[in-house]
């Protein structure tokens, strides 16, 4: 027979191998939408956090691993709805939570505080929003006519190598790099960081790097506009800003009187402003064709 207190330490060893998921209501106004159902226990925004804040610092010292993800009431009601579950139950809204840990955007916790956690999380989420939809665009583009491959797979693959080529022309220094793209009623925009040491190979979030490729490669496969800034840091030197107009499939240099126009117009009124100190605005540079280029899939 197992002794209490070993079955005791048993169970708490098995309880750090057992990964917990908060969902998180990071906004006042969803706060509010979760307050219509009876069994929500808080009536007060900051005071909810600092209570999420406790539950999190204390589930991390049970030993587990914590992630948190962003609780949309509205999505939350919707799911409800579609399985026939009550919205106004602890366990339903437990329930939702796993969802989200099996499909949506995580951030692990690491004892951050809310401060930060908060923005990190929002961020997370629109990037993987913006990465499912670009996606979703791919996948329904279909074969090509004429070759019959998929444009999706070929444009990802072209947005791929181009992202590459730029990198490695981008040499060493800190890059963050920037792609927006129009496509239909959403506006898609992906960031990318990156660094080079000298002659060595570039080191950047393998995450990251898929969803600005997918959104570069939606925008190459729905022959839309859009366009690319690179901005590269490196000790001792001016920001260097370049920018690349996507046209036809590629990117196109823009000159820098034009990387110089895009960066210091509002782009609400239209107005100039002011450049921006210590940076030099620079033309794109020219990305050496392949012969696997687009648009020689379709």
């Amino acid at each position: 027979m197992t002794k209490p207190g070993t079955t005791t330490s048993m169970r708490r060893a098995l309880r750090r191998e057992v990964p917990s998921t908060v969902g998180l209501l990071a906004d006042a106004d969803d706060f509010t939408a979760m307050r219509r159902y009876a069994t929500f226990a808080f009536d007060d925004h900051p005071d909810y956090l600092r209570q999420v804040e406790g539950l999190l610092k204390s589930l991390a010292n049970q030993g587990g691993h914590t992630t948190v993800a962003l609780f949309d009431p509205e999505e939350y009601a919707q799911y409800c709805e579609d399985a026939g579950l009550d919205p106004d139950r602890p366990a339903n809204r437990s329930r939702y939570t796993a969802e989200l840990a099996a499909t949506g955007a995580l951030v692990a916790y690491t004892g951050q505080p809310m401060a930060t956690l908060v923005p990190t999380l929002i961020d997370t989420t629109v990037r993987h929003a913006t990465w499912e939809y670009a996606s979703t665009l791919l996948a329904g583009t279909g074969d090509c006519a004429s070759c019959g491959k998929d444009i999706g797979r070929a444009a990802f693959a072209h947005a791929s190598r181009l992202l590459t080529r730029l990198l490695e022309a981008a040499g060493p220094g800190s890059h963050h790099l920037v792609c927006s793209v129009p496509a239909d009623d959403q506006h898609l925009l992906a960031v990318l960081h990156a660094t080079r040491d000298g002659a060595g190979p570039t080191h950047l979030d393998s995450g990251e790097g898929a969803e600005f490729a997918t959104v570069l490669a939606a925008g190459i496969a729905l022959d839309s506009f859009g366009g690319v800034v690179l901005r590269t840091q490196r000790p001792g030197t001016p920001d260097r800003l370049h920018g690349w107009r996507l046209t036809g499939g590629t990117l196109q240099p823009l000159t820098e009187a034009e990387v110089f126009s895009a960066y210091c117009t509002d782009a609400h009124t239209g107005e100039p402003i002011a450049p921006e100190p210590g940076v030099d605005y620079r033309a794109g540079f020219a990305l050496t064709p392949d012969e696997d280029d687009w648009p020689s899939h379709h």
